[in-house]
């Protein structure tokens, strides 16, 4: 695969796209981007991507938004009096492959009018979405590959995170057509040693 940005997206919020994300980056020595962080500005996912990359090659793009609380983009936003504008998440200039960050899964709502599913028709990327193991995680995943494919958008293919469950993992490929391009079991502690020795297992399928 070469592709000169790719789009990190997951059927949930909290299922380690921060995590593939900085697998993705490490495997391709590609620029960063997390275009809205909502909460945590002490220590960012730039930050903690940052922290997880050992190469000298990647760029650690600044975000769009920085939103003060931990709340779906569009709320984040309200609660600081601003409203985040399509217009203004372009994606940064840059001659390195750019891996970008979604915040939270492919239909957030970013204002009262939008979802990251727009942000995706707008940048037109192909992307790989991040499935985890849990129940329900079939129903999630199918519905996420159904919308995207709906708006015609590219799937790279999907990177299962967590414990392994081939039944499910299986299923998923089988129904999409979709290539599997990695499982990553995460790990209680993540090091730049758990990040390099994963984006080596990654690197070929990217």
């Amino acid at each position: 695969m070469n592709r000169k940005t790719l789009v990190v997206a997951g059927t949930g919020t909290g299922i380690g796209k921060t995590l593939i994300a900085a697998v993705i980056t490490e495997a391709l020595e590609a620029d960063y981007w997390k275009p809205i962080q909502s909460g945590s500005l002490d220590h960012t996912d730039t930050d903690e991507v940052r922290s997880l990359i050992t190469n000298a090659r990647s760029v650690f793009h600044k975000e769009a938004y920085r939103l003060t609380e931990p709340l779906s983009p569009h709320a984040a936003a309200k609660h600081d009096g601003v409203e985040i504008e399509l217009t203004k998440l372009n994606l940064p200039e840059t001659s390195n492959t750019l891996v970008i960050e979604l915040a939270g899964g492919i239909m957030v709502p970013l204002n009262k009018n939008e979802l990251n599913i727009d942000l995706l028709v707008k940048w037109q990327a192909p992307v790989v979405l991040v499935s985890q193991n849990y129940l329900g995680s079939i129903n999630h995943t199918l519905l996420s590959v159904e919308a995207l494919k709906n708006k015609k958008i590219e799937l790279a293919g999907i990177i299962f995170n967590g414990n392994a469950n081939p039944a499910s993992e299986n299923y998923i490929l089988q129904y999409t057509g979709l290539p599997c391009l990695g499982i990553i079991n995460q790990e209680q502690h993540i090091t730049t040693e758990t990040i390099s020795r994963y984006a080596q297992l990654l690197k070929p399928s990217l």
